[in-house]
């Protein structure tokens, strides 16, 4: 009998383990059936990161199996996704921010067969879809950057939004003149290298790339470019400076500042496209506006600089592919379409749907005006947007010259050339 009764127990005991083997090697989820799929996302501001939850909220209430553990990490969203690169550990749904074929694409799984892909726009086809036909990522968004203005202080000063950099600098000493310097021409949070790192990157376009006569297109992605020409944004950015052009605290100030100064009147451009919700909230009379970047060339043209903003891709080793699958499905239905382009205030990166943005009118005005790929998404290796911004506060305090700002851009960008080959 006790024999017996230790066999049974044995048993018993071997049942529960394999019982409990089996489940563990079938779970697809959480302990009680629910899948939890994490998410990165650059969004930054608070109204963006608001659009982007309400979604998230909407999405899980319709699908209460699949839970979003989304994570917002701003100006480290970078540094912690080389780690999970690094490691091949990507979380299972990630913003791509402009890289979505030469930086993730190796991650990212394959969406050519989801429906809303007949949706996509077509001038985002180039970023999103490669020869192949492989679709890298799904667009929340997408952006036309060039400068916002306040139109406000410029109707008061009687300043058209300029047209070519000439214009530009007489429009930014029309208003430190006239407003006795109480307002800022062109104003930077250069507490973040990222600030000085757009007026680089955005006006790098007009200067080495649109013009005919000044393309160096090829030079750049033959790594054999002569840094000189660069020399000239260094020049103007110092200029701009030395003439009082710039906010007088351009090297300390913080970007959560640039919402009350344009709420207040006190500055009047600012680099790329600032959300409207924010300052609305301060002061509903203020009117801003967006221009394409200035020609910087006789005879140039004005550029949007743009393409791919927010997006998300699913990692193409994620454990739960179909569960990714159904929220980007969830993403592409029209009503979440204009939701998200209307909560972050871009216009929409599918045709199913048109979005009531407050820049729509801009964007109708320039509608000739061609988008141009972020320089250095294109022209540059990865890498170079943190030397990009740093030159521009070296060069503002002192430590480097313009012509040294060239250097430093020519030493990282070998370095980095380098770095990728060896790789």
């Amino acid at each position: 009998m006790k024999k017996t009764l230790v066999y049974t127990l044995l048993g018993l005991f071997l049942c529960i383990a394999l019982i409990g083997c089996a489940s563990d090697d079938n779970s697809t989820g959480d302990s009680d059936g629910a899948v939890t799929l994490t998410l990165f996302s650059t969004v930054t501001n608070e109204s963006d990161q608001a659009a982007m939850e309400d979604v998230i909220n909407q999405f899980e209430e319709e699908n209460p199996d699949i839970t979003i553990d989304y994570n917002f990490p701003a100006g480290e969203y970078e540094s912690q996704l080389r780690v999970k690169m690094a490691a091949n550990d990507m979380p299972d749904l990630f913003d791509t921010h402009g890289w979505a074929q030469n930086r993730y694409g190796e991650y990212t799984m394959d969406l050519q067969d989801m429906d809303w892909v007949e949706d996509l726009d077509p001038a985002l086809d180039t970023i999103f879809k490669d020869e192949e036909g492989k679709v890298y990522a799904y667009p929340i968004n997408q952006a036309k950057d060039g400068l916002t203005y306040n139109k406000t202080v410029l109707n008061e000063y009687g300043i058209d939004p300029p047209t070519t950099i000439d214009e530009f600098m007489n429009a930014l000493e029309t208003i430190k003149n006239e407003s006795d310097g109480e307002v800022a021409p062109l104003w930077f949070a250069g507490s973040e290298e990222g600030s000085f790192g757009q007026y680089f990157d955005e006006f790098a376009t007009p200067l080495l790339i649109t013009h005919p006569d000044h393309d160096y297109s090829e030079e750049l992605l033959e790594g054999s470019f002569d840094w000189e020409p660069y020399t000239y944004l260094a020049d103007k950015l110092l200029e701009m400076q030395e003439n009082e052009l710039l906010n007088v605290d351009a090297l300390t100030a913080q970007t959560h500042e640039q919402t009350q100064l344009l709420a207040q009147n006190k500055m009047a451009f600012v680099m790329g496209t600032t959300p409207i919700q924010a300052v609305s909230e301060l002061n509903t009379d203020v009117e801003l506006g967006v221009m394409p970047v200035p020609a910087i060339h006789e005879g140039g043209e004005q550029s949007w600089i743009g393409g791919e903003r927010h997006t998300f891709a699913i990692w193409k080793d994620t454990s739960h592919p179909e569960e990714a699958r159904t929220f980007i499905e969830f993403l592409a239905q029209p009503e979440i379409v204009k939701e998200l382009a209307e909560g972050t205030g871009l216009p929409t990166g599918l045709t199913n749907a048109s979005a009531d943005i407050y820049y729509q009118s801009d964007y109708d005005e320039y509608a000739d005006v061609q988008v141009e790929p972020y320089f250095d998404r294109i022209f540059l290796p990865s890498g170079m947007w943190e030397p990009m911004g740093t030159a521009g506060q070296e060069l503002l305090s002192g430590s480097l010259t313009p012509e040294g700002v060239s250097e430093k851009m020519e030493t990282e960008y070998n370095r980095l050339l380098q770095q990728e080959d060896s790789e």
